[in-house]
């Protein structure tokens, strides 16, 4: 298949821009503050930052160059790389099969909580079992999860530039200044407590920006360095097949490694103010013990935290929930056309064809996911301990196990199979300087298998 006929990126702000709009999701929004606040603030802070500058750089680099240098989707690349190691396109082409019906569950979650803010539902949707009673519904859920899907498909459905990037360059600058605008009136809040005491959202801050080294040692470093760790390398959008796809339809012209910074910043930036965003305002009316994970952060804590604000809490909850709708459609979309781009590929489809083919398996293992919390529910006992059903089953397998599996069988692909050559070759093929070229070495074939390694065997449970 002609490249024409697959697509391409106008330009390097468009790549960029999508490219980051796939990292800015979810994981972002409700995972990156309660981890800051739990472990250490700024502790936490400083080495998700190293992190990003060293393992997030090799790891989006080589998926990047990866895709460029094939012009093939994830499930086609690795084979065109090496005929033995195709299989790990196979694994890379699975995570977002398997991610995107659930994320488009809880995509339809953020377009329920935007519809009832937006319609002044606010006090409802801070009732005590307001979001339990909607996801176990059999209908509300199904709905919302097929219009968060459609919009996807009809992104991915009018292509790479008109649609993925046009889309991307409208989204990603207005969810930029909505978490910029949330973030500062976060800082601003003030509420008294019923004993008298006075709390600040600038107390807040002080929580997750100052280092709490008390009760730090070499094993409590080593968790807080493994949840940034596993954190980043969740948020970043690696081994899900998505840079893959994006970087096959990036320009021969763009400078890789500039592009891989900007992301890297801008990914960064909006988890940092993601944190601004949401820990003091939990502070404020929650204390430090108030910071929850997952769901229960973004439908439960925070319309509590919307209605104690009176009557700005629904505009403040409209605004909150537009700008994480932004998130999860700029991730949605990429999710899916990791998933597009290599039914094209291997099967030969136009876009249309793979768009619809896509959309139809999503739309069915998606209905399972909902029904799996009324008359599909069951409780599995997962190897890290949790207890789950159909959504945790799915979020546990694509994201704790096939894409470690993934991220480490690449850095061995590269690092010693193929040679880093491959990769610098690409990335500097237009005179381009590789300025971290010894830090990439080191990161490929030694410190980022080591780090994927102990990461994959605590997903397992056996760390």
């Amino acid at each position: 298949m002609k490249e024409k006929s697959r697509g391409t990126f106008n330009g390097s702000i468009g790549f960029v821009l999508a490219a980051a709009g796939s990292a800015v999701g979810l994981g972002n929004i409700w995972r990156f503050p309660f981890l800051a606040a739990r472990d250490g603030g700024g502790l936490f802070l400083v080495i998700y930052i190293v992190l990003a500058l060293t393992f997030g750089f090799t790891l989006l680099t080589t998926e990047i160059c990866i895709g460029r240098k094939t012009k093939q989707s994830p499930l086609t690349a690795y084979k065109k790389l090496h005929e033995k190691w195709g299989w790990i396109g196979i694994f890379a082409c699975v995570v977002p099969f398997m991610i995107m019906p659930y994320y488009c569950a809880i995509g339809g979650w953020v377009i329920k909580y935007f519809v009832t803010f937006l319609t002044g539902g606010g006090k409802e949707a801070a009732a005590d079992g307001y979001f339990g009673n909607f996801i176990t519904g059999t209908t509300e859920p199904a709905v919302y999860m097929t219009l968060f899907l459609a919009a996807c498909a009809l992104i991915i459905f009018v292509g790479v530039e008109k649609g993925i990037e046009k889309t991307s360059k409208i989204m990603m600058p207005i969810l930029f200044v909505l978490v910029v605008i949330i973030a500062v009136f976060s800082l601003t809040i003030r509420h008294t407590h019923p004993d008298g005491q006075v709390v600040t959202g600038l107390q807040g801050l002080k929580i997750y920006l100052i280092p709490r080294l008390d009760g730090i040692g070499v094993k409590e470093f080593f968790h807080v360095l493994m949840d940034a760790l596993g954190q980043l390398f969740y948020s970043l959008s690696i081994a899900m097949g998505i840079l893959i796809a994006y970087g096959s339809y990036m320009p021969d012209d763009t400078d890789i490694v500039k592009s891989v910074n900007q992301i890297e910043i801008f990914d960064t930036l909006v988890a940092f103010l993601a944190g601004v965003m949401i820990i003091p305002a939990v502070y404020v009316f929650m204390g430090a013990e108030g910071m929850s994970s997952g769901p229960s952060l973004m439908f439960v804590s925070l319309p509590k935290i919307f209605a104690e604000m009176g009557a700005l809490g629904d505009i403040v909850g409209t605004v909150f929930f537009a700008l994480v709708l932004f998130a999860a459609i700029t991730s949605g979309m990429s999710i899916m056309e990791a998933v597009v781009s290599s039914f094209m590929d291997e099967f030969k489809l136009d876009r249309t064809r793979a768009t619809v083919i896509e959309g139809v398996l999503a739309l069915v293992i998606g209905l399972v996911v909902c029904f799996g919390y009324n008359f599909m529910y069951f409780e599995f006992k997962l190897p890290n301990g949790s207890v789950g059903q159909v959504l945790d089953i799915m979020d546990y397998v694509s994201n704790y196990i096939m894409m470690p599996i993934v991220a480490i069988a690449t850095c061995i692909l590269i690092g010693w199979v193929l040679k880093v050559d491959v990769v610098i070759g690409e990335a500097t093929k237009n005179g381009e300087k590789f300025s971290r070229k010894g830090l990439y070495v080191v990161m490929i074939r030694f410190i980022a298998p080591l780090l994927l390694g102990i990461l994959l065997l605590m997903s397992l449970g056996l760390l």
